[in-house]
């Protein structure tokens, strides 16, 4: 038995079925209010670039989350 593809295959122009379109960047500005799906509502206090945001919850409790920002919700 072969192994599975590692990759991905590409569209063909002829295929009756639309190609894969990636889901846009979400994108933060400190001050922004968001919302986590586990931990609640916060406020954004730093931005490091498109990779990662913290997110202040209230009473000292920071959190960082990690791109693709799946989880976090802006209000």
């Amino acid at each position: 038995m072969e192994p599975s593809r590692a990759t991905t295959r590409r569209h063909l122009s002829t295929s009756p079925f639309k190609p894969k379109v990636p889901e846009p960047i979400k994108t933060f500005e400190v001050g922004d209010r968001v919302s986590h799906d586990k931990e609640g509502l916060g406020r954004i206090s730093s931005v490091e670039g498109t990779y990662a945001v913290v997110v202040d919850l209230g009473g000292g409790k920071l959190l960082r989350v990690m791109s693709p920002f799946a989880k976090l919700h802006t209000l």
